[in-house]
């Protein structure tokens, strides 16, 4: 398990205007970025890799996670 304990959270650019319902990001981890929900801050908190991250921004950026 990641130790979160100095994780700086930020929220989504992305998330905006949608009542609250919003993503925070921590990149501020030695070789990890955290992403948790900011309605449940104690909840869960999905874990990547720098790499792994930045593969993920780029299917976003493409699109290949839309939605038919």
């Amino acid at each position: 398990m990641a130790d979160l304990t100095g994780a700086i959270w930020h929220k989504s650019t992305r998330s905006g205007g949608n009542g609250g319902d919003c993503v925070e990001v921590a990149a501020n981890l030695p070789g990890i970025v955290a992403v948790r929900d900011t309605k449940d801050p104690d909840g869960a908190t999905l874990v990547f890799t720098h790499a792994e991250w930045k593969a993920f921004l780029a299917g976003v950026r493409d699109g290949e996670f839309d939605l038919a």
